[in-house]
């Protein structure tokens, strides 16, 4: 609201302002640019709603920085947190304003939060929303494409589902964009295996909204109606589970994104044109090294499913650092194979 500060922090540091004087929060881009972009002076981070080990359930034991190592580590440790808690925290969300509320007045402020995003915050950044109920109707289709590589048109289709005016692409487009600025989405890119040069391999990204509460939310779900009817009612798009699982796969995704920014790592997602080998999470270190992640609404880890990561490794060799099992499970353990199976409140930075 104010992009002046930006020009007045840049000659604060240049008359020597040691690192980490100036702390500078905003929920959108400003629509006024700055003169000075802050480049050489101010870094940008993206700051996401609270990860599972802030929200304070339990204590993590397992470190993904500690994956990401040259050394394979130990993997241990107890949770007391299932399936049950799991999905009270999708529907509760990272917010830390609304966490502590009563569970109708933290709905009412979700709620509140995206009727503000559809009525306010597009007009100031500039966009006008002449027919709100679409916007509204596209964000409940998306949230129901939560941890798929859904394609836009078939996004678009759900949420015009028996209408004959649908609004043009470039709308919904605009919808996207516009969305992007608020940080509103927060879509995982597909693995391009460059180190590997691995063929057949897809390019849409993995939709997720910035906090699964906000998904849930859309949807008028609750954990009650999660755990008692896992496929509730929601806009016809293509998934594979249960929307209780992709949930609890975005809640995994949130955590895991905001300990792999800590750890210097790159996290994108992994399909096969056909779809015959998918892998939820790929974390990159910069040498092109990295670690495999399957999210999993399971307590245990088969030998179903640790079949795609068995495949990776195959293709990638010495490449592929670690890899594990992300659960609702009890225990964080290795498996005789070596591939670590965690539950996802012990999974910490």
């Amino acid at each position: 609201m104010y992009p002046a500060v930006w020009d007045q922090v840049r000659r604060a540091v240049d008359a020597g302002a040691t690192p980490g004087s100036y702390l500078l929060t905003g929920s959108a881009t400003p629509t006024t640019a700055p003169t000075h972009t802050g480049a050489g002076r101010i870094v940008r981070l993206r700051l996401r709603p609270m990860s599972l080990a802030e929200r304070g359930l339990v204590e993590p034991t397992v470190s993904l920085a500690g994956l990401l190592s040259d050394a394979r580590p130990p993997v241990g440790g107890e949770s007391r947190v299932g399936l049950a808690e799991y999905a009270e925290e999708i529907v509760t969300g990272g917010f830390p304003g609304l966490r502590t509320l009563p569970a109708p007045t933290r709905s009412a402020g979700l709620s509140g939060y995206l009727d503000a995003i559809v009525e306010h915050d597009f007009a100031e950044l500039g966009h006008v929303v002449r027919r709100p109920r679409t916007l509204r109707a596209w964000l409940k289709a998306y949230a129901a494409a939560t941890s798929t590589t859904t394609s836009y048109n078939a996004i678009l289709d759900a949420s015009t589902a028996g209408h004959g005016d649908k609004p043009a692409k470039t709308t919904t487009i605009a919808y996207r964009e516009t969305l992007d600025r608020m940080w509103l989405l927060d879509t995982v890119p597909a693995w391009t295996g460059t180190r590997s040069h691995m063929a057949s391999l897809g390019q849409a990204p993995k939709h997720h909204l910035a906090d699964p509460a906000l998904a849930a939310r859309l949807l008028g779900v609750g954990a009650g109606a999660l755990l008692d009817s896992p496929n509730p009612d929601s806009p016809p798009i293509p998934r594979d589970g249960s929307l209780l699982g992709a949930l609890f796969e975005s809640l995994v995704t949130l955590c895991v994104r905001t300990y792999a920014e800590a750890a210097d790592a790159q996290v994108s997602h992994l399909r096969t044109h056909r779809g015959d080998h998918e892998v939820d999470l790929i974390l990159t270190r910069d040498d092109g090294r990295m670690v495999a992640l399957e999210v999993k609404l399971a307590a245990v880890a088969g030998d179903e499913d640790v079949r795609d990561l068995h495949w990776l490794r195959e293709q990638v060799g010495d490449d592929l650092l670690d890899a594990a099992v992300i659960t609702t499970g009890p225990a964080a353990y290795r498996r005789p194979d070596g591939i670590a199976v965690i539950p996802a409140a012990l999974l910490g930075p």
